[in-house]
């Protein structure tokens, strides 16, 4: 039988498959009602039997000719017509299998009607009426079939009466089953058709839809059991039966259309008819989703399920919608011209499928086709999703869930998120659409307002509590994910956002959820020059400033156009004006119309400028006045009426001059016709006015005359059947005037529309005025170019997004997480929290990040643990999270993060009942407290501590401490309370907590800075908290230390920076255990530094060890002092070959210790000093070479340690080895190189004295801190330390002076070595100075301790002679300041030092005399001589200092020992000038001594200029000595005072006689030795000028004074006997008398003949005189004799 059934049908494959079906139907028919079809049958198989394949172009048939063709299929047909469904099932079949194996071609189409396949495709449709489930079903299956098959096209009417047929069965199927077949069938075909026409090709690969998805929305309740799967299979067979090759050479030649009979191009002709079938389907789907049901049956199931359908459908169109969409303008209008409208329409129903369609279609909208369709999606934004969104007391529970979840959904896509703030909230024409979304989820999530009535029930509220807070994070998380790819694709130069994007071929991903990112994929042009951020801030900034206005207007008009104007959002003539009034949104129309009504002079224009600006021509006057009063309401004063009306009827006549005889009958009917509106419209007037009444009222208006009683009868029709509706008519219920701000967000005008018809939530026809209003708003849409679709790359729009939206999130997270104990709510509100932190950290937006942190540390709840939750240790772990993954942006906000992994550690510890981090820092608390410890409160419970007791009882937030004050008890539950949330810290284990720490070695640059910063802060209020300080903070600041060691070194010196100031700051800490553990802390990490290697020249070391120099230098505690002391020691010596630049720091540190006033600290650092300079001196200069400075002023510092002279003298020891060091190049620096120029080590210190060294060599100058240093410590107290540091001074310089140069030589004696002899009689030497000032009664004789004593000055001024000596070739220019230095000392009041000046000067002339030149030695002179007439003058002013006392208390003979009379002032004086005297003759003697010598010692040397400046010395201090002496009230006074103050007199006849004697001695030496300069000097005349002076001081003294008074009385030759002074004075001048008479005996003959005249007179007084000494007589007798003698005899 098989064998048979298969040979049905003959060779060719049509006849194959047909010959069975017809086989079949022959044996299924009734006999006598279907003769004529069974013979139809039997005939083609004979046929059948007789054909073979022979291919036809243009047979519908494979393998078969046209007219074979036909005779063939008619049976099918016939069969079909029968309506026998035992005849249509084999019908069907054979129909299937012909569509499925492609055997079937043609383009279907109603015309021509005759054509086969239509009337196949017919018949098929038509059986469906049949009414039995299995012919549906087959239908189904034969339709799709035939859709699906690339051979047949089927276009028009014919595609529309198979969908038709398919809509049928689902509204009125067999079964259920069916029904979701017919559904599915559909959505298949819509998906064939609309990828066809994506590709716009037959040959295409389709993707099966699927059936689950279809019933997501409606039809579940149409579902039995497995029908989903019976439909999911019968879809899968049709399609995989279409999916066999169809035969070769039989293809589909689409005819052209018949207009374009020129046959050229026939295949794109052709081509295009399958997209002309796409939109054809779009837009009939679109009409039929319109239909709405009638008046009278306004409960129409059916139709509402057609429409559900029909939007089902359109759903899966614009879901698996392609670029085509897009690119192709047809289409993209055909969604804004038919599905938006269906959209509008239907909106108005609350159908909750219907609803949910719209707002499924429209998420895929938005998703795919938002950037060409910025208008519609700013309509439908507000009118979908924003309506229902911020209803919050009375939503419909579905609808508003309904909208949370499309938000959610929409929020995935983070480009969607950003695109629709750009172009919505940043363009002044749209609604401010994402501040809405945001502001209405926060209205969600607070819930209705307290007191408030709402439909909801707790449950519900809940629910949407908590989804409006899902899409709060998912909104915050698309900004960062947007953020993150904007900065991963900036990092990869690829800015570009396509290239992040899915595949171009979404169609064929069906899995993949599309439209992420690809409405952008096909407009790479969208706008580009104007996606920067910088234009998008003004335009969000304008559109900020012109709502600003818009509201001030809207309170108080004219404040509003002023401030608009002002601000040049609104231009300032009257035309501008009226275009804002006119154009802009969110303008109250009352407000406009109190506007225009004012009399002010500017409204008064603007209104006129507003009338003028409407055209009234050929309008009837009720059409005109309606639209006029459409923009805004009358006012409510009819002053204000008035003048509008006025205006506008002139502008009407003025636009329909023949209407009225004048204006003024305008301006009465105006005035008439609002008054019948009113009347007529409003509920409050019962008795209506009549036609008659107002034809009666207007009679004689006019000019006198009637209107025509017809006009004015339409006129009053007109109104009362169509109430003129002002502006303000249609505005929003009552119940949206909270959201005050939201009607400026735009398109109020549809969305009012919407409100108004949808008061309630029931099933409503579409109202006309809605469509009306839309319809308008869309042509007004499509008169104006579409504004620019913006796509921007610029993450600061971030900023602007964020100012939105933090606000709002804020409050919303932070409510939830407050008010709700539910886990997952807690859970997605921190995730919402990490996110916002995220993205507000990446932005630098310090304020809104640092708001977030705080308040998710505030909910950690560690600051009042006894009230913890799980929901606060959730928070605990994000903010560890967000520690970790946003620690590069957190800056300041890591303050608070480290304050709770603080407190977290704070409390375990105190759960484990470790002893808390005070009880190491109480200085002296009894050993039983010590001894108890904190118990572990888990086990035992809890101890009444202070502590603990506070940490129980918690604080506020900010509370870094609890006060002690509070003395309560807590209670036993407040403590099971407290240890119970302590295991719920258990959940955060040390190493999370660590892990925070650990990572601070992956945060970048400015993070860890940061990091440093903030956890140092948290530190400090951990160590000064005044009852539980703690050391957490501070060794985690030394473990991240540790861990970001290998940091380069400009990041290491900005932490480091930061870190030296805490270590400082806590170091100096009133709590001394703290600062002793910081200390420690700190010589942790400096130990672990100094592990690491320094090359040269860079200056780490030393940073980080200045700590403990400032701590050093600063403290007032001798502990950390003596700490610091000991740990750079330690350091030092544990690690000296690894420390670089820290010498100088370590130098310090000692240098400071060095100045202690503890002995044992000096001492101990001391110890280390040696030991460095001692073994490690290599190691200091390794580096840099101006470290041996810092080494040589400490070693000073050592010297002037008043503790022990053992230190000091070998620190001066230590200052020899550092020269010698220093001479040999031991700087291991000179080695390597000096390229490294480390410049001249001169510190601040030295400054003064070291600028001659500026210009010298820069290892020379090495030397100037050590001789400075040295030359400083000679004017030293003690003996012993300026002995030895003169003593080395002066031997480095002896020892080492070849190494310098003559520049530096010069700079050593002006800085060095002539500061030692300053400081050592500069003090008390007020010769050289004019200090009158200075007076007697505040000066002590006696020489302060710095002064020198004799052997000191003797051996300075010979080591200064010997230097000189030495290096006379190098230092011969400085001989006068040498001298002069040594002069200097001589004219000392002090004794040693004259003595020492004295000797050296002489040394130095002795060595060198021979070496001088002329004018050196006059140098030498007249310094000598500058210092004695200085001295001479400097005397002279301190003796008139007794000027002032009376000669009464001074000159009395009686009472000459009484002091009673002179006060205690003049005695001070008078002490003062005696001992000024005495020191004066001995310094003036020693300087004439000195000139004698040098004279005596180089005589032959010596020039004439040269004796000159001698004589004249020794004439001036001898005339001086000489006018001293003969001063009587002087010597009265000076006798008087020795007299008083038991004093010796000062000598001064010695003085005299002394100075005198010089003088005499070198003119006689001059006069024998030295003829030719006695010659050229005239040397003689200057001898008998002494000699007769000296001879009358003589006989001054030996004459009666009164003789020349007595001589009338008394004869000539009486003698009277000397007084005994005048005795003791002519004594003491004999040996000088005596001295004068020989060297007139020594006088040539000649010489003494010519000066006889003048001293003979004075001979012969000599004879008259009494002599005290024999030899005076004798000596005068031979110069009678030898020389006076022989010439008288001549």
């Amino acid at each position: 039988m098989s064998s048979s059934s298969q040979s049905l049908g003959g060779a060719t494959r049509c006849g194959r498959v047909i010959g069975p079906s017809l086989d079949k139907i022959i044996k299924n028919a009734a006999w006598r009602k279907h003769t004529f079809l069974v013979s139809a049958c039997k005939s083609v198989l004979d046929k059948l039997e007789s054909l073979s394949d022979s291919p036809d172009p243009s047979s519908p048939l494979f393998g078969l000719s046209t007219s074979d063709s036909d005779a063939v299929l008619q049976p099918l047909l016939l069969s079909l017509d029968t309506a026998y469904s035992k005849v249509v099932e084999p019908a069907l079949d054979c129909s299937f299998k012909l569509f499925s194996l492609s055997l079937l071609r043609g383009e279907v189409c109603s015309s021509p009607p005759d054509s086969l396949l239509y009337k196949l495709i017919h018949a098929i449709c038509k059986v469906c009426g049949l009414g039995e489930e299995s012919i549906e079903l087959a239908v189904l299956r034969v339709l799709l079939a035939a859709v699906r098959s690339p051979r047949i096209l089927i276009r028009g009417d014919c595609l529309l009466h198979l969908v038709r047929t398919c809509y049928n069965v689902y509204l009125g199927g067999f079964n259920g089953t069916n029904q979701i077949c017919a559904k599915s069938v559909l959505a298949q075909i819509m998906l064939i058709v609309f990828t066809r026409s994506e590709a716009n090709s037959m040959d295409v690969s389709l993707k099966t839809v699927n059936v689950n998805d279809l019933l997501a929305i409606t039809d579940k309740n149409v579902n039995e059991g497995n029908s989903v799967h019976i439909c999911q299979g019968f879809i899968n067979d049709v399609i995989t039966a279409g999916e066999a090759a169809p035969p070769p050479d039989f293809r589909l030649i689409l005819e052209p259309p018949e207009e374009g009979g020129d046959g050229v191009n026939t295949e794109d002709e052709g081509t295009n008819k399958i997209r002309e079938d796409g939109f054809l389907m779009f837009k009939n789907l679109c009409k039929l989703s319109m239909k709405f049901s009638s008046q009278e049956n306004t409960d129409d199931q059916i139709l509402v399920r057609g429409k559900t359908l029909s939007l089902e459908l359109l759903k899966v169109i614009i879901d698996n919608g392609g670029p085509i969409w897009r690119s192709d303008e047809r289409f993209l209008n055909a969604i804004k011209q038919y599905l938006c409208l269906s959209l509008l329409k239907n909106s108005a129903l609350s159908v909750m499928s219907i609803f949910q369609l719209q707002c499924a279609i429209f998420t895929s909208l938005l998703r795919k086709y938002r950037s060409g369709m910025k208008s519609e999606v700013g309509i439908f934004f507000p009118m979908l999703v924003l309506r229902v969104l911020e209803n919050v007391l009375q939503p419909s529970f579905l609808q508003k869930m309904t909208v949370l979840s499309l938000l959610e959904n929409i929020c995935h896509d983070p480009y969607l998120i950003i695109d629709i703030f750009v172009n919505f909230d940043c363009d002044v024409e749209s609604p401010n659409i994402f501040e809405r979304i945001v502001n209405g989820l926060l209205k969600t999530a607070l819930g209705p307002p307290p007191g408030s009535s709402t439909t909801l029930t707790p449950i519900q509220d809940i629910t949407f509590r908590h989804e409006s807070v899902k899409c709060l994070v998912s909104i915050i998380k698309a900004m960062g994910t947007w953020m993150d790819q904007q900065f991963s694709v900036g990092e990869s130069l690829s800015p570009k956002r396509v290239e992040n994007e899915v595949p171009t071929d979404n169609h064929s991903n069906p899995n993949e959820e599309e439209g992420t990112t690809t409405d952008h994929e096909f407009h790479p042009d969208l706008s580009s020059d104007s996606s920067d951020a910088a234009t998008l801030e003004q335009r969000r900034t304008y559109k900020i400033e012109l709502q600003k206005g818009v509201t001030l207007f809207n309170r108080k008009p004219s404040k509003g156009i002023e401030f608009l104007i002002s601000s040049k959002k609104v231009g300032s003539s009257p035309d501008e004006v009226v275009s804002f009034l006119r154009n802009t949104t969110g303008l109250n129309a009352t407000m406009i119309g109190d506007y225009l009504g004012e009399r002010e002079e500017f409204p008064m224009k603007v209104m006129h400028a507003y009338v003028d600006s409407f055209d009234f021509k050929e309008m009837n006057f009720g059409e005109a006045i309606r639209f006029f009063l459409r923009g805004f309401r009358l006012p409510g004063e009819a002053q204000k009426i008035d003048r509008i009306m006025e205006k506008f009827a002139e502008r009407f006549c003025k636009c329909n001059p023949n209407s009225f005889s004048s204006a003024d009958t305008a301006y009465v009917l105006a005035y008439s016709v609002i008054m019948l509106n009113t009347d007529a419209h409003n509920i409050m007037v019962k008795e209506k006015m009549t036609k008659a009444d107002f034809i009666r009222n207007n009679r004689g208006i006019d000019d006198g005359k009637d209107l025509p009683e017809e006009y004015l009868g339409a006129l009053y029709d007109q109104v009362v059947k169509n109430e003129i509706k002002m502006s303000s008519d249609s505005s929003a219920p009552e119940s949206r005037q909270s959201n005050g701000l939201n009607k400026l967000l735009g398109l109020d005008g549809i969305l009012n529309l919407v409100y108004w018809t949808q008061t309630e939530e029931k099933a409503v026809g579409a109202n006309g005025l809605l469509i009306k209003h839309i319809q308008e708003k869309f042509r007004s849409k499509s008169g104006k170019s579409e504004s620019a679709y913006h796509v921007v790359t610029d993450v600061a729009i971030l900023r602007f997004m964020v100012e939105v939206s933090w606000g709002p999130m804020l409050a919303a997270f932070s409510v939830t997480l407050d008010q709700s104990d539910d886990r997952l709510a807690a859970v997605e509100c921190l995730r919402g929290f990490r996110y916002a932190i995220h993205v507000t950290a990446v932005m630098g937006m310090q304020t809104q990040r640092d708001a977030f942190v705080t308040s998710m540390a505030k909910f950690t709840n560690l600051h009042c643990a006894g009230d913890m939750k799980q929901k606060n240790v959730d928070a605990v772990k994000a903010i560890i999270s967000i520690a970790i993954e946003d620690g590069n942006h957190l800056q300041d906000a890591w303050e608070h993060i480290l304050t709770c992994l603080s407190r977290i550690e704070h409390l375990q510890l105190l759960g484990e009942g470790a002893p808390s981090d005070a009880s190491y820092f109480t200085s002296s608390e009894t050993e039983e407290k010590k001894g108890l410890g904190f118990p572990n409160l888990k086990k035992k419970g809890a101890l009444q501590n202070p502590v603990m007791m506070a940490v129980v009882r918690g604080g506020s937030y900010d509370s870094s401490a609890i006060g002690p004050n509070v003395s309560a008890l807590v209670k036993q539950d407040q403590i099971n309370n407290f240890i119970a949330n302590l295991n719920l810290l258990d959940q955060i284990g040390s190493f999370q907590l660590n892990n925070v720490y650990a990572h601070s070695q992956r945060l970048k640059t400015e993070a860890i800075v940061a990091f440093v910063k903030a956890l140092c802060k948290v530190s400090m209020s951990e160590l000064q908290s005044p009852t539980d300080p703690r050391v957490f903070s501070l060794t985690k600041l030394v473990e991240i230390a540790h861990y970001n060691m290998n940091r380069i070194r400009l990041v290491w010196s900005r932490i480091w920076s930061i870190l030296s100031d805490f270590f400082v700051s806590v170091g100096l800490s009133e709590n001394l255990s703290v600062a002793i553990f910081v200390m420690d802390s700190l010589r942790q990490l400096s130990m672990k530094f100094l592990e690491r290697e320094e090359l040269a020249n860079y200056n780490f070391q030393n940073e980080f060890l200045r700590p403990f120099v400032i701590v050093m230098q600063k403290s007032s505690s001798a502990e950390i002092r003596e700490l610091i002391v000991r740990c750079i020691s330690q350091m030092v010596l544990s690690r000296v070959s690894n420390v670089k630049s820290g010498w100088k720091s370590v130098f310090k540190v000692f240098t400071t210790a060095a100045a202690d006033e503890r002995k044992n600290i000096v001492v101990l650092a001391f110890e280390t000093m040696e030991k460095i300079v001692r073994e490690y001196f290599p190691y200091i200069t390794e580096t840099e070479a101006t470290t041996f400075t810092d080494c040589v002023r400490c070693l000073v510092t050592f010297t002037n340690s008043k503790f022990t002279s053992d230190v000091s003298l070998n620190a001066i020891a230590f200052l020899r080895f550092c020269a010698l060091k220093l001479a040999d190049g031991g700087l291991v620096w000179n080695e390597k190189g000096r390229s490294s120029s480390p410049g001249i080590p001169v510190t601040d210190d030295y400054a003064p004295n070291t600028q001659n060294f500026m210009q010298v060599d820069e290892n020379i100058s090495y030397w100037v801190p050590l001789l400075t240093g040295l030359s400083k410590l000679t004017s030293d107290s003690r003996l012993a330390i300026r002995k030895s540091s003169l003593e080395v001074l002066f031997n480095i310089l002896k020892d080492h002076g070849h190494l310098f140069s003559q520049t530096f030589w010069i700079g050593i004696l002006s800085s060095v070595i002539y500061p030692i002899f300053n400081s050592a009689w500069g003090d008390n030497d007020l010769l050289s100075k004019d200090e009158h000032s200075s007076l007697p009664s505040t000066f002590s004789p006696h020489f302060n301790g710095a002064s020198w004593d004799a052997e000191t000055s003797a051996m300075a001024a010979q080591s200064l002679v010997d230097l000189f000596v030495s290096f006379f070739t190098v230092l011969r220019s400085q001989l006068s300041s040498v001298v002069s230095l040594l002069a200097g000392l001589i004219k000392g009041p002090a004794q040693g030092p004259t003595v020492a000046g004295i000797g050296a000067l002489l040394r130095l002339a002795d060595e060198l005399g021979g070496r001088f030149s002329e004018d050196e030695w006059k140098e030498i002179f007249l310094a000598v001589k500058e210092a004695a007439s200085l001295t001479l003058s400097s005397f002279m002013k301190i003796l008139r200092t007794i000027d002032d006392i009376s000669d009464e208390e001074t000159l009395s003979d009686q009472d000459f020992s009484n002091e009673d009379d002179v006060d205690e002032e003049n005695l001070q004086t008078m002490s003062y000038v005696v001992s000024r005297t005495k020191s004066h003759i001995t310094v003036q003697l020693q300087v004439v001594q000195v000139v004698t010598d040098l004279y005596r010692i180089h005589q032959q040397s010596l020039l004439s200029s040269h004796v000159t400046v001698i004589l004249e010395i020794l004439s001036s201090i001898s005339s001086h000595a000489h006018q001293l002496n003969f001063d009587l009230i002087l010597q009265k006074k000076v006798r008087r005072s020795c007299s008083i103050l038991e004093l010796s007199e000062p000598p001064m006849l010695h003085f005299e006689n002394d100075t005198h004697q010089n003088y005499l001695d070198v003119l006689q030496d001059l006069l024998t030795y030295n003829p030719k300069v006695s010659l050229e000097l005239n040397i003689e005349s200057q001898l008998i000028t002494v000699c007769v002076k000296i001879l009358k001081m003589y006989l001054k003294c030996t004459l009666f004074e009164g003789a020349e008074l007595e001589e009338t009385r008394q004869p000539q030759n009486w003698i009277l006997p000397l007084g005994a002074a005048s005795k003791e004075e002519a004594a003491a001048r004999s040996p000088l008398v005596v001295a004068v008479l020989k060297a007139l005996r020594g006088l040539k003959r000649d010489s003494f003949k010519r000066y006889a005249p003048i001293f003979f007179p004075l001979l012969v007084e000599l004879v008259r005189s009494e002599h005290s000494s024999s030899q005076v007589p004798q000596v005068l007798s031979t110069v009678f004799h030898t020389c006076m003698g022989p010439m008288m005899s001549e």
